[in-house]
């Protein structure tokens, strides 16, 4: 009898009691806040879509499609084409991936596999969070002042005794492709960083002792067990900071050079749509010149859009479980 009276007791204290009218109004509240603020988000986007499209529009009747497939800018004659900002926009951000992925990635195996001691990995994580503060602006000064400088010798070097490969076809004089792309590598590298990190610390522990067990190498249980098991979350970081790297702005502004012209020279200026905003927009005429800086903004819209779809599909596909239904 005591005995039950005991576990009488126990379940009463440790059983959930009915929500009071408190907790009601409080999960009430809270739903209708969730609802409100994401509808919100989404009548803003498609406000935000809707006006840049509607100056686009008036554009699109003179302009038509030819205005992705050309290279002219010319406000004084109302021809306009941006094929070149296009061609720039990937051809940088592909670049900055390229270097900001491999060292992301490279940060986070060493962070995440008891490389270095917890106090060396409590600095570094900070610092690199640290350079997702700094202002894009100040990156810009930093390439301007610092980088273009450093990596000219290096870059001239290049070109003197491997000039006949397409990369290095042209000298870098000031301002290129080369500088920007590599701000911009340091620029989404936290991005790249952090989420791969998360993608490596949510595998379970066991998973490695497992690959350990079977006779592998660190190295191998790294590179063949770990990296492909978190390949849906580190793919993922790589999406994310590509798409960062497509809508960079000042940086690439004051970096690329902005000429108007396709190459694959990464030694010569080019331009990126944003930065075409950028440094237009402010002297624009009220006419046609801001409806095709409107439809530019549209096509950098798609583009980034295009690319999250896509890697959000692939991530889905490459997740265990993803393809299930």
């Amino acid at each position: 009898m005591a005995d039950n009276k005991f576990l009488d007791n126990v379940a009463g204290r440790t059983l959930s009691k009915p929500p009071t009218p408190g907790d009601i109004f409080f999960d009430k509240s809270f739903r209708f806040l969730t609802r409100t603020f994401t509808w919100a988000t989404i009548f803003l986007l498609a406000f935000i879509v809707y006006k840049i499209g509607g100056h686009a529009l008036t554009a699109l009747p003179e302009l038509g499609f030819k205005f992705l497939f050309t290279s002219d800018w010319n406000s004084s004659q109302n021809i306009y084409g941006i094929l070149p900002q296009i061609w720039g926009t990937l051809y940088s951000s592909f670049l900055a991936l390229i270097l900001g992925g491999f060292f992301g990635i490279t940060i986070a195996i060493f962070i995440t596999q008891d490389f270095l001691p917890y106090q060396i990995e409590i600095i570094l994580k900070n610092i690199i969070e640290l350079l997702a503060a700094i202002p894009s602006v100040v990156y810009g000064l930093w390439g301007i002042y610092v980088l273009v400088p450093l990596i000219r010798p290096f870059a001239n070097f290049l070109h003197e005794y491997l000039g006949w490969i397409p990369f290095f076809s042209t000298r870098l004089s000031g301002l290129g492709l080369l500088p920007a792309a590599l701000v911009l590598s340091i620029m989404i590298l936290p991005t790249i960083a952090a989420v791969s990190q998360d993608a490596l610390k949510a595998i379970p522990h066991k998973t490695k002792e497992a690959a350990f067990g079977m006779g592998t190498t660190r190295w191998e249980a790294i590179l063949r067990v770990m990296v492909p098991t978190a390949s849906g979350g580190i793919f993922g970081a790589l999406v994310l900071g590509f798409g960062r790297a497509l809508g960079e702005t000042m940086a690439l502004a004051m970096l690329v050079g902005s000429m108007s012209t396709i190459t694959l020279s990464v030694l010569s200026p080019a331009d990126t749509i944003a930065a075409l905003l950028a440094n237009t927009f402010p002297e624009a005429d009220a006419g046609l010149e801001t409806s095709a800086l409107m439809y530019a903004a549209c096509v950098l819209l798609l583009i980034t859009l295009i690319v999250n779809i896509a890697g959000a599909v692939i991530v889905a596909k490459t997740t265990p479980g993803g393809n299930k239904k």
